[in-house]
C-alpha cells in the first residue's frame, strides 16, 4: 500500500506539471499581449518596456517557465486584466461556491447512482420507474435539465428559489465560504435550511448523468458479482438476498464504480460551469464566463488550473479507494 500511494502521488505531481506547462504554452501563443492588456493600448514604449522586464516576460522561455512554475508554488496565478486584484484573491471568493454545488451534486448522483444498482438488483418494486427517470434525465444535456427545473419547480410551483446561494441578506461569510457548513457553525440553520433550498435545482441538474454512468456500471458488477461461486454458497449458508449484496458483493463490485466516478467528475466540472449560468450561481463559471468575452488569460489560465489539478486529485483519491476496497491492486 505504501508503494502504490508514492506511485500514484508522484503521478498526481508529473500531471499538474504537464498541466501547467500546457497553461503556459497555451499563454505564450496567445495573441493578447499581457502588458498592453495591464497598461492598456495608449501606453508609452518605455513603459511597455519596463513592465515587460518587471515581469520577465524579456527573458528566455525557459526562465519565464521556472518563473511561473515557482511563482504557483506560492500561489501566484497573476492578477486579473477584469478585476486589476490577483487571480488567488479572485478564486478564495468564487470557489467555496462551486465547491458546495459540486460536492452537493457529487453526492447526490452517487446516491442516485446506487439507487439505480439496488434497485435493480434486489429487483425493488418499482425499479423500472427509478430507471426510466434517471435514464430520462441523463439523456437530456444540463442546461435543458436546469431550465425545465426552474420552469416547474419555481415558476409553475414555486417550490424552490430560481438563482443564487441564498436570500437572506444577513447569511454569515465564514469561516468555511459553505452556507450549508457556516450555517451550523453560526447557530443558524435557517441559513442552512436556506442554502440547501438553493442548491436543489442547480445539483438536481448536474448529478443526473453521473448518477446514470455509475448507477448502470455498480448494477453490472453488482449482477456479476451476485453470479459468482461465494455468492451462492452465502446463499446456501441461509443469507438473504440483501445480506449477500451488502456483506460480500458490494466491496468486490466497488472498483469499477469508483472508476466510472473519477471519470463522471470531470464531466461534473463543466456541468457546474453551465449550471451556474442558468442559476444566477456566484462561482467560478460567473467568474470564467465574465473574463472570456474580455480576454482575461490569466483568470481563466488560474480556473483551469484549479479544475484541472482538482480532476487530478480526485482521481488519485480514486485509485486509493480503489485499493482499499480490493487490497489485490498493488499498482
Amino acid at each position: 500500500m505504501p508503494q502504490l500511494i508514492a506511485k500514484r502521488l508522484a503521478a498526481m505531481v508529473v500531471l499538474s506539471l504537464l498541466l501547467a506547462a500546457v497553461v503556459f504554452l497555451l499563454q505564450q501563443v496567445s495573441p493578447l499581449d499581457p502588458v498592453h492588456a495591464m497598461l492598456g493600448p495608449n501606453a508609452s514604449p518605455a513603459a511597455v518596456a519596463a513592465q515587460r522586464h518587471k515581469l520577465g516576460l524579456d527573458q528566455p522561455m525557459v526562465t519565464q517557465f521556472g518563473n511561473y512554475l515557482v511563482g504557483l508554488l506560492h500561489g501566484d496565478l497573476g492578477s486579473s486584466y477584469r478585476t486589476r486584484r490577483p487571480v488567488l484573491e479572485d478564486l478564495t471568493v468564487y470557489v467555496p461556491a462551486t465547491a458546495e454545488l459540486a460536492v452537493s451534486a457529487l453526492l447526490l448522483a452517487l446516491v442516485l447512482g446506487v439507487v439505480l444498482a439496488f434497485s435493480s438488483s434486489l429487483r425493488w418494486p418499482g425499479a423500472w420507474l427509478v430507471r426510466l427517470v434517471l435514464l430520462a434525465g441523463a439523456s437530456a444535456p444540463t442546461f435543458l435539465i436546469g431550465i425545465g427545473s426552474l420552469l416547474l419547480f419555481y415558476s409553475q410551483l414555486g417550490w424552490l428559489p430560481a438563482s443564487g446561494r441564498t436570500d437572506l441578506m444577513n447569511a454569515p461569510t465564514g469561516p468555511t465560504g459553505l452556507l450549508t457548513l457556516d450555517g451550523l457553525i453560526a447557530g443558524r440553520p435557517d441559513v442552512t435550511v436556506d442554502a440547501l433550498r438553493h442548491l436543489v435545482l442547480p445539483a438536481i441538474a448536474i448529478a443526473f448523468g453521473p448518477a446514470v454512468a455509475v448507477g448502470r456500471v455498480l448494477r453490472s458488477s453488482l449482477l456479476g458479482e451476485q453470479s459468482s461461486e461465494y455468492s451462492r454458497t452465502a446463499r446456501a449458508k441461509g443469507l438473504t438476498e440483501q445480506q449477500v449484496l451488502t456483506r460480500h458483493v458490494l466491496r468486490n463490485a466497488l472498483g469499477p464504480a469508483l472508476s466510472m466516478t473519477g471519470l463522471q467528475v470531470g464531466l461534473m466540472f463543466s456541468g457546474v460551469l453551465v449550471v451556474e449560468q442558468i442559476f444566477g450561481w456566484p462561482g467560478v463559471g460567473q467568474y470564467t464566463a465574465q473574463s472570456i468575452p474580455v480576454a482575461d488569460f490569466p483568470a481563466i489560465a488560474g480556473v483551469t488550473l484549479l479544475l484541472g489539478i482538482g480532476y487530478v486529485v480526485v482521481n488519485t483519491v480514486v485509485d486509493l479507494l480503489q485499493a482499499v476496497a480490493d487490497p489485490r491492486i498493488k499498482a
